[in-house]
């Protein structure tokens, strides 16, 4: 059964609140760094959100791609400049990039549905 990004994000979510409220200092610094890493700058969100998606291709992690790529549904990327972005991260990531590259593509596809 392929996986579901829809469904990885979702069953994440009410872990990703437990650990926020285990944790309420750790999560307020993370958000923090999060908030000004993704603010406008010099790079708008549209730019840096598909620095992470491939940050997250390159180093395998399904919850990253699931977030990222509705992310940049919601920004309005297309699934040629998805696919550039695969491309950047199998190029820096070798072979396992490119398994989690396909992957990304499946997963903006389904948020895109």
């Amino acid at each position: 059964m392929p996986k579901s990004y829809k469904q990885i994000t979702e069953d994440l979510n009410p872990y990703l609140a437990e650990v926020k409220k285990g944790m309420p200092e750790v999560m307020k610094g993370f958000s923090e760094m999060a908030k000004a890493a993704t603010a406008d700058g010099a790079l708008d969100k549209k730019t840096k959100e598909p620095i992470a998606l491939s940050i997250g291709i390159a180093t395998r992690c399904d919850g990253c791609i699931g977030f990222h790529a509705k992310a940049l549904v919601h920004l309005g990327a297309t699934r040629n400049e998805i696919e550039e972005v695969c491309g950047m991260a199998i190029y820096m990531g070798g072979g396992p990039s490119f398994m989690y590259a396909a992957d990304a593509l499946r997963a903006f596809d389904e948020f895109s549905d």
